[in-house]
């Protein structure tokens, strides 16, 4: 091994502002908290270079239960050391994401005395703990260019050993000063890498995951770029090196992520001893998954709509609906409560998984369906209205112009009964389930021939004495068995057999059953050949639309 060669101090300082601060600085203005014994601080990291993760706020539940349950704190920290990729509108979505899940930190980029809670906004904190580091020969200057790297990743392609920047193919580890000030002289970019321990090669390293135990890897041995190109501004570090530095002086003491961090654990490790800080406990958690045919994988934010949290709260799932089923994933006992008590139960670290539980959306359609027949029709259409206003402007004045009427839509099959109708899976069901009721957005039907009758197989000029018949002697009768038997009366002097069984022993000698008959009154009704009950249909209705709607039968 080479010995190493450290460029001057001077050489170093000169690299940055002359009034930049010393660690000792950031150390008092980040003080340790004053937290009961064992409260943990959590945070969530989310970055704006795409759509927020149904994961994210899976992870994000996690930390603030974790943290609230504690007495800790739960912070939120933008991870915008990737500005390249940086999408427009990300930072609003994560906004709407923790609004609509009711995720609400207690520091962030409104509130808490730890921050900038936006990395781009903490450069000078980057850059003293970078040349504390090139100060101590911990990390150096690299010039390498793209094409020398890549010229590197073939040779050790070819060679069929790790690829990376370390050992003989770190070609600026252990450079003479000299050539160092020359590419400084000529004004070439460079990065800055961490020097990995000279004894890491080969070695294993260990650590205690909260979730998983204790934990077994390679030892790092990679020369990580911590601050990015000279040439760019803000100049800002890589990820690895932020989240060691702001962890550090957020008093950070537990990051729950996901376990494709866990190979980047040992890495960590090294920045966390190099700056010598205290190492911090990490909990990774297992990644949601979908079924696919033979098998199963990673949610995927490019392949699946549901990996976005946009479609849930577009489609209109109840957040305590989606809550109560991610809680369930991630502590299973919690899926066996009644939603009020899952919702209020912390969830427990030690009883997270490690192997990725599957998000299957019609379960969760099911629970979600559960729990908004509890509700009552006041606040499902509260609760409607409010997603109508964002996603479905036209419902708006609908719902507003008939208030009453919605409500008793909503009321039919749900109200005072034992097992209330659940037509609602989500907010965006209502037009589905309840448009018929609206004049607005119902379309009568069009004469017998309307093409929703055909499947009935009613002759036209039946249909049309069998309405009008129905239409001059109709009443709007309370009880549902009279109400009925105004139908079956007139069906059976049109020509319907009174059931089924008896329309199939000579089907010639019929219009058809009792059941065409009813058919016939209920799309007239609702547009449909399911619905709700009919009698309770159209007593919500009104005996004026009811008359309106069966004299559609008729036709011209």
């Amino acid at each position: 091994m080479r010995q190493r060669v450290m460029v001057d101090r001077a050489v170093v300082d000169g690299l940055f502002p002359s009034d930049l601060p010393e660690p000792a600085y950031w150390e008092e203005q980040y003080p340790a908290r004053v937290l009961p014994e064992g409260a943990k601080v959590t945070r969530f990291g989310p970055s704006p270079t795409g759509f927020v993760h149904i994961g994210g706020i899976y992870t994000a539940m996690i930390d603030r239960d974790v943290a609230t349950d504690s007495q800790g704190v739960y912070l939120v920290r933008v991870e915008d050391t990737d500005q390249a990729r940086e999408v427009e509108g990300a930072l609003e979505q994560f906004d709407r994401a923790f609004a609509y899940f009711r995720i609400s930190s207690d520091e962030d980029r409104r509130q808490g005395s730890y921050g900038p809670y936006v990395q781009s906004q903490r450069e000078q904190i980057y850059l003293t703990f970078v040349r504390h580091l090139l100060r101590q020969g911990k990390a150096y200057l690299c010039f390498a260019t793209k094409d020398e790297l890549a010229e590197i990743t073939a040779r050790q392609q070819a060679a069929k050993v790790p690829t990376g920047y370390y050992g003989k193919y770190a070609l600026w580890r252990n450079a003479d000063p000299a050539d160092v000030q020359a590419k400084l002289d000529e004004g070439a970019p460079y990065v800055v890498r961490f020097r990995a321990p000279d004894d890491a090669d080969g070695q294993r390293t260990s650590f205690v995951d909260a979730i998983r135990g204790r934990l077994e890897h390679e030892a790092n041995r990679n020369d990580a770029v911590i601050l990015k190109s000279s040439d760019q501004s803000p100049r800002l570090p890589t990820y690895h090196f932020a989240h060691a530095v702001d962890d550090h002086l957020m008093r950070v003491n537990l990051v729950i992520r996901g376990d494709e961090w866990i190979s980047s654990v040992p890495l960590h490790q090294q920045l966390f001893a190099a700056l010598e800080f205290e190492p911090i406990t990490y909990a990774h958690v297992a990644p949601l998954m979908k079924q696919i045919p033979g098998g199963k994988r990673k949610l995927s934010k490019r392949k699946d709509p549901e990996a976005g949290v946009d479609f849930y709260i577009g489609a209109g799932y109840p957040a305590d609906a989606v809550l109560y089923y991610l809680r369930g994933l991630a502590n299973g006992r919690l899926a066996e409560m009644p939603l009020a008590d899952a919702l209020a139960t912390p969830i427990d670290l030690s009883q997270c998984g490690v192997a990725g539980p599957l998000v299957d959306l019609v379960k969760l359609e099911d629970i979600s369906a559960d729990y908004i027949a509890t509700l009552s029709g006041q606040q499902v259409f509260d609760a409607v209205r409010v997603w109508a206003t964002e996603y479905d402007a036209d419902l708006v004045p609908v719902l507003d112009n008939e208030k009453e009427l919605a409500l008793r839509a909503i009321a039919v099959e749900r109200d005072g009964v034992e097992n209330p109708r659940k037509d609602l899976r989500k907010w965006s069901d209502f037009r589905a389930a309840y448009g018929f009721f609206f004049t607005e957005l119902f379309v009568p039907v069009d004469g017998p021939t309307d093409e929703r009758l055909v499947p009935l197989g009613v002759a036209p000029e039946i249909t049309t004495a069998f309405a009008q018949d129905l239409v001059a002697g109709y009443e709007h009768r309370d009880d549902p068995q009279e109400w009925f038997d105004q139908i079956r009366s007139l069906a059976g002097k049109h020509g319907f057999a009174p059931n089924a069984k008896e329309y199939k022993k000579d089907p010639d000698a019929y219009a058809g059953s009792i059941r065409e008959a009813s058919q016939l009154v209920r799309v007239a009704i609702t547009g449909a050949t399911r619905s709700p009950d009919l009698h309770a249909t159209a007593q919500a209705l009104g005996a004026p639309e009811v008359l309106r709607r069966l004299e559609a039968l008729i036709g011209k």
